[in-house]
């Protein structure tokens, strides 16, 4: 793991409005997260463990604060100029797969390429190689629903990777899976953090999730726990 912090969040804060009252989902948070870090946030269900990681990938943005990713003010950036950093610098997977039903797995995971302007070609082969290196070059002509559901969060697995990005972050990954397919799933996450160096933040309620983490940072109530 790098000594340099990949991840730098400071004084970060997340007020929404409901009604006639502010609630802050964040209160000030303090983070550095290093290249290299499998980082497990943990916390109950509103404690702002998935607004921060939104934040930190730039899917929303902070009402205070600040969060660098590569050096990157994430919050300064346009509409526009955020949607490419996105797509260069932070690979997504979510509880729901979020794939699109008509596409095969090969087009699910070539889709986030389809922005860089590398040739057909090129983008095949990339998203080959990211379905292989999840176990799924055998599967890149099924469809969605052809898969099983350890099947389709490994496919958004590949998809994540398949931009080479600095940062994988991932929300509830196993949230919808049953026992053995989180444990595939887990098992990909840990050997892409422990073997190929990715940094990755994982957002999860579940303890078991956690203990595949190098480090797990715990919120309540919008604070990190000490």
């Amino acid at each position: 793991m790098s000594s340099e912090a990949l991840v730098q969040v400071r004084g970060l804060r997340k007020v929404y409005r409901q009604g006639e009252i502010d609630v802050a989902a964040l209160a000030g948070i303090d983070l550095d997260i290093h290249a290299g870090e499998f980082l497990a946030l943990m916390g109950p269900s509103g404690s702002g463990k998935s607004t921060l990681l939104h934040l930190i990938a730039g899917i929303d943005r902070p009402s205070a604060g600040s969060c660098h990713v590569g050096g990157v003010d994430v919050a300064t950036l346009g509409q526009s100029e955020l949607a490419g950093w996105r797509n260069r610098n932070v690979g997504f997977i979510f509880q729901s797969f979020n794939l699109i039903p008509v596409l095969s797995a090969l087009e699910n995971v070539e889709m986030p390429l389809l922005l860089t302007g590398l040739s057909h070609a090129r983008r095949r082969e990339l998203a080959t190689l990211a379905l292989d290196l999840v176990g799924l070059g055998d599967r890149a002509r099924h469809l969605p629903r052809q898969l099983s559901g350890g099947q389709e969060q490994r496919v958004a697995i590949a998809r994540a990777l398949v931009t080479d990005p600095a940062l994988v972050v991932a929300d509830e990954p196993t949230g919808n899976l049953d026992s053995h397919s989180a444990q595939e799933v887990l098992g990909i996450l840990g050997a892409l953090n422990r073997d190929a160096g990715r940094t990755i933040i994982m957002v999860t309620h579940d303890p078991k999730a956690a203990a595949s983490a190098t480090r797990i940072v715990h919120l309540e109530k919008g604070e990190l726990s000490p």
